[in-house]
């Protein structure tokens, strides 16, 4: 199904717009933007300052998944492709 070597961390979704990480380096990317997340929510005392943060750290994982997803990002129905 994938080639370990192809350089992408990600899939994308069978339904739907988005990707699921498939390799080590997807799913520390994703618990990382987790953790950090959930950090800035519970220890940024300005709720401004806290959603600021939170939609950079947003951006910048969208943006890696983007180029790390095999096939880009588009609607889905299920079937291959």
């Amino acid at each position: 199904m994938r080639k370990a070597d192809d350089g992408y961390w990600f899939v994308p979704k069978a339904f739907g717009i988005g990707a699921t990480p498939v390799t080590w380096q997807g799913w520390a990317l994703t618990i990382g933007f987790v953790a950090l997340a959930v950090l800035d929510m519970t220890l940024m005392p300005d709720r401004v300052a806290r959603i600021g943060v939170l939609v950079a750290l947003l951006l910048l994982f969208t943006l890696i998944a983007l180029r790390k997803t095999r096939g880009g990002w588009s609607w889905r129905w299920g079937g291959r492709g």
